[in-house]
């Protein structure tokens, strides 16, 4: 989905010449709010992004973290903040999920979606345990067992809303077992007290090589180079995207001609090889959505937080 989207966002922004103004911007730093804490996923992709925005503009792009509440504090103060452009923000999944859930009163289009950057692909992992060792064998078990599937997730978080997916898709139902990131629930799943989790190469790769655990399905729309062996949830029958998106927002309220700048010089830096290179050697995929297909990807993911929210809050 994501590669189809990207070439024909990628010619519909190669065909709009800006105009006067925004062929200026910008013309001094950028602040770049990420709303976590330093040394995460988001931290650490947004701070490669924002080094590939600062050579493309010739223009420094400071990094502010602003962590707390997941991530809604950052973005609470993001969106008081000036619509001129020199201010920009990062927002994914949970932004969504918080919205639903009543955590907050923002939500995706409370700002203004620039683009798409990074996809982190998901990996539906399991424990070595006796009763299922494939996809197969776990739903089978889940069918004639509710309940008995211990899911470790970060609760009312985004590997919640992707477990509520999987159960959804395949009519399965798992318990649930709350952790606070994604290191405690893998090392709960090493250890035998989950059966299953939502992981990624960065925290559970090493521990699939050395046969601890086991990547039973990919939630992308093909294959991941990482992976090649392990099967999307499209060849287990139901097309799920199960990954953790992150894209750059402005106020909402900024010139559009200011806004279609920054999706150009946005694009120019995905496709950067140092910069793709970069994002890949922290696990993580370099796209781009401009603002149109951006926002239909948002909204398209809302109508499933929204129908799913009953599972996240419960």
């Amino acid at each position: 989905m994501f590669r189809k989207i990207a070439v024909a966002a990628g010619l519909m922004a190669a065909a709009i010449a800006g105009p006067a103004q925004a062929q200026d911007y910008p013309e001094k730093p950028i602040e770049f709010i990420v709303p976590w804490g330093p040394g995460g996923g988001s931290d650490t992709l947004m701070r490669l992004v924002a080094q590939g925005l600062a050579e493309e503009t010739g223009q420094a792009v400071p990094v502010i973290n602003m962590p707390g509440v997941g991530g809604n504090v950052g973005l609470a103060e993001f969106a008081k903040r000036p619509a001129d452009g020199y201010t920009i923000s990062q927002i994914h999944e949970g932004l969504l999920i918080s919205n639903g859930t009543g955590i907050t009163d923002l939500n995706w289009d409370s700002f203004m979606p620039i683009a798409l950057v990074t996809s982190s692909p998901q990996y539906l992992t399991f424990s070595k345990n006796e009763n299922f060792s494939t996809f197969e064998e776990m739903v089978a078990f889940a069918k004639d067992h509710p309940g008995a599937v211990r899911a470790g997730v970060t609760l009312a978080g985004v590997p919640h809303l992707h477990m509520a997916m999987i159960e959804d898709a395949f009519g399965i139902q798992f318990s649930y077992v709350g952790y606070e990131g994604t290191g405690q629930r893998i090392r709960a799943l090493v250890g035998g007290n989950i059966d299953v989790a939502i992981g990624d190469v960065s925290s559970a790769g090493q521990f699939v090589e050395n046969g601890d655990l086991i990547f039973a399905a990919v939630g992308m729309p093909e294959r991941t180079a990482d992976e090649p062996d392990v099967r999307t949830f499209a060849e287990l029958g139901h097309d799920l995207d199960l990954a953790v998106t992150r894209g750059v927002v402005l106020p909402k309220g900024t010139p559009q001609d200011v806004a279609d700048a920054l999706e150009a010089h946005l694009e120019k830096v995905m496709q950067n090889e140092d910069v793709r290179a970069k994002i890949k050697n922290v696990g993580s995929e370099p796209v781009f959505l401009g603002q149109d297909a951006y926002k239909a990807y948002l909204g398209k993911l809302s109508d499933t937080v929204n129908r799913l929210v009953g599972k996240l809050a419960g």
